[in-house]
Order: structure tokens, then C-alpha cells, then sequence
């Protein structure tokens, strides 16, 4: 079975406290991810929602809740690890030093080894359908083409929106997908 990571966003989720909780939870219970991130770049109470969403995703056994880019906070806050972005390849062996599972997005084949290499624990691999502002799609080929070259776990990431892309990719042999928009 195919390892769902759900990714929230402000437009859908909020950021104010009480709803941002209340909408996480009808939808981890309604899609039943593995895996959740919270990521709200730009939220200025990011820390305190932060809190509240490894709360709430703590009420779900199943559930592993990541932080966004900051390893202190996922240590503070007892998330189960963190999320990096492609530019903290450096800042994977402190996060696992922490005991956090490490995931890290990458967008090329290099990165995907790169990472794999530094001990993270898998990787969002991106995009690889069409996504708003993401650039130009990896296709199913190339997503192919970089599972036969790695031992990593991979999440498929970018424009999974429907039920059937994500039976192509899983077809593929990956992990997981990660999405956005299919869990609204």
C-alpha cells in the first residue's frame, strides 16, 4: 500500500487557531495520511501553530507529524521529524544527530543521490505532474528513471490531484505521494 503525505497550506487550513485544528483533524481522519507536514512559510505565529498542529496530529496514532525547515522546533515540539527544503542538504545529519526522521525535497536526480547519501531518511521528488508555479513536470519516465537509481524512499510530489495519478506512480514502485490539493 502506497504511504500518503499530506501537506497543508494556509488557503485551506487557516491560520487561525481553532478552525487551522478543526479543519487538520476532519481531514486526517477523513484521508488517513502517514505522514503530515505543516508548512505556512509565512505565518507569523508559526511556532504556536506549529504546537497545536503536532497536537492535533498526536490524537491520531497512525499519523507522523513533520515540521517545515526547523529541526529545533520539530525537536521542541516532539514532531516525529522534520521536513528540509533543497537548499539544507547540510543540516540533515544534526536533524538525524536529534533523533527526527529526515525528509528533504529535491527536484533533481543529483539531489535525490545527494540526499540519500547524507542519511536522509526519503525525499518528496518534484513536480512530477503539472502544479501551479512549480515549472515544467518530470513526467512518469523520468520518476522511473531516478527509483531505478536509488535506494531512498521516495514521494512522488507535484499536480497528484486524482485517485489515478496515484495508481500511476504507485505502479512506478514509490513509496508515497505527497499532495496538497488531493486532500482538500
Amino acid at each position: 500500500m502506497i504511504n500518503k503525505y499530506l501537506i497543508t497550506s494556509k488557503e485551506f487550513y487557516s491560520d487561525t487557531p481553532r478552525v487551522f485544528c478543526s479543519v487538520l483533524y476532519n481531514q486526517l481522519k477523513k484521508y488517513q495520511p502517514d505522514y503530515v507536514l505543516y508548512r505556512d512559510k509565512l505565518n507569523p505565529h508559526y511556532n504556536s501553530m506549529a504546537k497545536n498542529f503536532v497536537e492535533t496530529c498526536k490524537k491520531l496514532d497512525s499519523v507522523k507529524p513533520f515540521i517545515h525547515q526547523n529541526i529545533d522546533l520539530a525537536k521542541e515540539l516532539n514532531a516525529v521529524g522534520v521536513h528540509l527544503t533543497s537548499t539544507q542538504f547540510d543540516e540533515i545529519a544534526y536533524a538525524k544527530e536529534l533523533g527526527l526522521e529526515v525528509i528533504i525535497s529535491t527536484h533533481t536526480h543529483e539531489e535525490v543521490l545527494k540526499a540519500q547519501g547524507a542519511g536522509a531518511d526519503a525525499v518528496t521528488y518534484s513536480p512530477i505532474f503539472a502544479s501551479p508555479g512549480k515549472g515544467e513536470p518530470k513526467g512518469l519516465n523520468d520518476l522511473k528513471e531516478i527509483l531505478c537509481k536509488c535506494d531512498i524512499k521516495v514521494f512522488a510530489l507535484g499536480g497528484i490531484v486524482e485517485d489515478m495519478q496515484i495508481k500511476e506512480v504507485e505502479k512506478l514502485g514509490v513509496y508515497g505521494f505527497a499532495s496538497i490539493r488531493y486532500f482538500y
